[in-house]
């Protein structure tokens, strides 16, 4: 599909029905500018977190998790990731034998 739309002199344009019905763009939805290669793609940011739940399916083991539960996840690969971090460094501080 091609349409067209006119810049005004203050850098404005209308963007014309028919992309706005093909994006389902509504009044107070955002929108970005993508710039690849001397063109210009408008990508629809009119969906909300909310609008994601259950994208992914039900979790592989089937059961669901809290947020204490995904908080304590997280804090735990952090300490995992924190100590290899930290063992990798003194390993690089010793002097070579």
């Amino acid at each position: 599909m091609t349409v067209q739309s006119t810049i005004t002199g203050k850098g404005q344009t209308t963007i014309p029905v028919e992309v706005r019905r093909a994006l389902g763009l509504k009044p107070g939805d955002r929108i970005d500018y993508v710039i690849r290669e001397g063109r210009v793609e408008l990508a629809p940011r009119n969906l909300r977190a909310a609008d994601l739940a259950g994208l992914l399916g039900a979790p592989p083991s089937g059961e669901s998790l809290t947020l204490a539960d995904i908080d304590a996840a997280i804090g735990e690969a952090a300490a995992h990731d924190d100590a290899r971090i930290s063992q990798r460094a003194r390993k690089a501080r010793r002097p070579a034998r």
